[in-house]
């Protein structure tokens, strides 16, 4: 497995591939790896000739009292999880390479990214979809691979992708969870073992609220209660929003006709957590 850490390294491997009739599939991370992004990369591998994860901590993405220093990198443990995955090359660029010092082209993906985590962090979108971009451009996949729990950024990547008429597909793929149903992220080690069992109260509301969706309640008034009452029974819990929206407008809806996405954002002790399941009529 090859790493590249050169922007126009990247770019003439990418270009040689695709002269080549080659398929490219960019698994985009911030690396402290996990099966979640695992499973993004099996999927990758069944699909193209060269697969690339880029590991990138993106520093236009954080907020000034968000966690961008102690965001956790390590390296060499994440280039061993990629090579058993089979993964071709890691592409992962130097910070004042992707961001020289008169930086400033942005990419801004308005009304999707207005609401949930768009309203409680100011700016994160703009910075997602500007390295994204950048890393299209880069990387010039065919296929780029994201998970749905960061569900509101796949919806803002894919609009940008059809906005701006851009070569590439972009795929989500499921959610994967710990056992007790933890959606998996890189920022659950920031959890204590007390956090940890409240944090599985995400899960445990989002079955509730499906369970009284599937029994026919379509009030969203009504399924919020339960499920931020599910959530706030617990210790160290701190809901920023729980919601329910259109799955492609991501506007709050009242009731929910057809498919619904709910989506949380729950502050569990210092460690702020997000996941999303979809409220779903059986035949749609």
């Amino acid at each position: 497995m090859e790493i590249i850490r050169d922007i126009e390294k990247m770019q003439s491997r990418a270009e040689k591939t695709r002269q080549g009739g080659k398929r490219i599939a960019l698994v985009p991370t911030m690396g402290a790896l996990h099966e979640g992004h695992l499973a993004l990369m099996d999927y990758g591998r069944e699909k193209a000739n060269l697969l690339v994860v880029s590991i990138f901590v993106n520093p236009i993405q954080f907020g000034p009292k968000e966690d961008f220093e102690k965001y956790p990198r390590d390296l060499q443990k994440d280039s061993r999880l990629t090579e058993k995955r089979g993964v071709d090359l890691i592409f992962s660029p130097e910070i004042k390479a992707f961001y020289p010092e008169f930086f400033q082209t942005y990419v801004t993906v308005e009304k999707v990214t207005q609401n949930l985590c768009g309203a409680s962090r100011p700016g994160h979108f703009r910075g997602v979809t500007t390295v994204v971009c950048k890393l299209f451009n880069i990387v010039k996949p065919h296929l780029a691979i994201f998970g749905q729990k960061d569900f509101q950024q796949l919806i803002a990547i894919q609009q940008m992708v059809e906005d701006l008429h851009m070569d590439v597909e972009v795929v989500g793929r499921p959610t994967i969870r710990e056992d007790d149903g933890l959606a998996m992220s890189s920022r659950n080690v920031f959890l204590s073992p007390e956090e940890r069992i409240s944090a599985r109260s995400l899960f445990q509301a989002m079955q509730e609220g499906q369970s009284l969706f599937r029994m026919g309640e379509r009030k969203t008034e009504v399924l919020l209660n339960r499920v931020r009452g599910l959530i706030m029974e617990q210790p160290f819990t701190r809901i920023d929003y729980a919601k329910i929206c259109h799955p492609r407008t991501l506007e709050e809806v009242k009731v929910v006709e057809g498919r619904g996405v709910l989506a949380l954002a729950v502050w569990v002790g210092a460690t702020r957590l997000i996941d999303n399941c979809l409220l779903e009529d059986k035949g749609q």
